[in-house]
């Protein structure tokens, strides 16, 4: 591998200090001379930040700065929220996470209970849903998945780092029991690789309900990230 031009380093931690949400390497791309090779030089200032108070992580297709994880406790300010998720928005938000990509219809089913408008009105409002195509079945239903900022306040790289069963029950928030029959009337549940039990799943959710009830319940960090 040739080696990095450090002008280019230096122009890309600029942008990416500057910026107030995550790139993606083809935005990045725009902004960089065209012999600017981003992967490699993305890599290098990932190697570079890796033990700094400030680390370049990767979330979803996006790139940021953020606190380091083991600093982000000494640095919050406790703010107060004036604004709270409803119960059916995060069991809407869990469902999701979980199921995308999913249509309204589907997400009621799964709740056993309509879905009014603006709960869905509410997420995309904070950002955290975005459409993901249409259904080819009668009526062509909108399906709906999450967002690299919904990634991004959660502290997860990909969807794929959610808990799965295994994980919840070492946890000790499921009870340990065996495999029950193999769950394919929903679906593959996102990121554990395994069909589930209509129990387990019922469980997985609600469990994914209460963190993330936890979760919204406490007062913001604004320095959640890194300001330029």
């Amino acid at each position: 591998m040739s080696e990095l031009d450090p002008q280019h380093l230096r122009l890309l931690e600029a942008i990416l200090f500057a910026s107030q949400e995550l790139m993606n390497e083809k935005s990045l791309a725009t902004r960089l001379p065209e012999e600017a090779d981003i992967e490699a030089l993305l890599a290098e200032l990932e190697k570079q930040y890796a033990d700094r108070g400030v680390n370049l992580v990767n979330v979803g297709k996006g790139w940021a700065f953020r606190t380091a994880p083991d600093l982000a406790r000494q640095l919050s300010i406790e703010t107060e929220v004036s604004r709270k998720l409803s119960r059916a928005a995060i069991e809407t938000m869990a469902i999701m996470a979980y199921h995308q990509p999913v249509t309204r219809a589907e997400i009621e089913e799964v709740r056993g209970v309509s879905l009014s408008k603006g709960t869905l009105d509410v997420l995309f409002e904070a950002g955290w849903i975005k459409p993901r195509g249409r259904r080819k079945t009668p009526g062509r239903p909108m399906a709906w998945g999450t967002t690299d900022a919904f990634l991004d306040h959660f502290g997860l790289e990909s969807i794929k780092d959610l808990p799965g069963m295994e994980d919840l029950k070492a946890a000790g928030l499921l009870d340990a029991r065996p495999a029950l029959n193999a769950y394919a009337a929903r679906g593959e549940m996102m990121g554990t690789g395994e069909l589930f039990d209509a129990n387990d799943v019922s469980e997985v959710e609600e469990v994914a309900v209460q963190e993330l009830e936890a979760e919204l319940s406490e007062p913001l960090d604004p320095d959640d990230g890194v300001s330029p």
